[in-house]
């Protein structure tokens, strides 16, 4: 911990003696409590889950110049986003809060580009099925880790 010495008068101890006086920089640095270890596996598993799907995905799409490609991407940012939230869960590691809502709007946007882009039909169906079931549920609970995190850091 960084510490500053600042002297000051202490007219207890006579005239003109001067004492240094101990002043903490900041407070204590801890790591963020992993009350919940299981969440950062689920999140971690999740995310490397998504990789062989990215390989189907970008195997199985058509469509205009670059979409192919742009949902790859969107997909991968977001298997590495669930993959680096999660290992920082495990770890402890405050950065946790910052990985976390970066993670929650991506998941948020996938859910919300599936849905609007899907064929009606099955398509729709199964688009919607997995926004509820998946991806919204983990963007509310990458939020939560969020936003717990900001205000247990003040």
């Amino acid at each position: 911990m960084s510490v500053v010495h600042i002297p000051r008068r202490v007219q207890e101890f006579g005239h003109g003696q001067e004492l240094a006086e101990v002043i903490p920089l900041h407070g204590e640095v801890r790591p963020a409590r992993a009350r919940r270890p299981w969440l950062g596996y689920l999140l971690l598993g999740s995310g490397l889950l998504l990789l062989p799907w990215l390989s189907l995905l970008a195997a199985g799409l058509t469509g205009p110049a670059n979409t192919p490609e742009a949902w790859v991407g969107l997909d991968l940012l977001e298997a590495l986003a669930l993959v680096t939230t999660g290992l920082l869960i495990i770890h402890r590691d405050p950065r946790q809060i910052l990985a976390a809502a970066a993670t929650a709007p991506l998941l948020v946007v996938d859910a919300w580009f599936d849905v609007v882009t899907a064929a009606p039909g099955t398509d729709l169906i199964s688009a919607v099925v997995l926004a509820c079931c998946a991806e919204l549920p983990m963007a509310a609970v990458c939020g939560a880790v969020a936003v717990r995190g900001f205000a247990r850091r003040g």
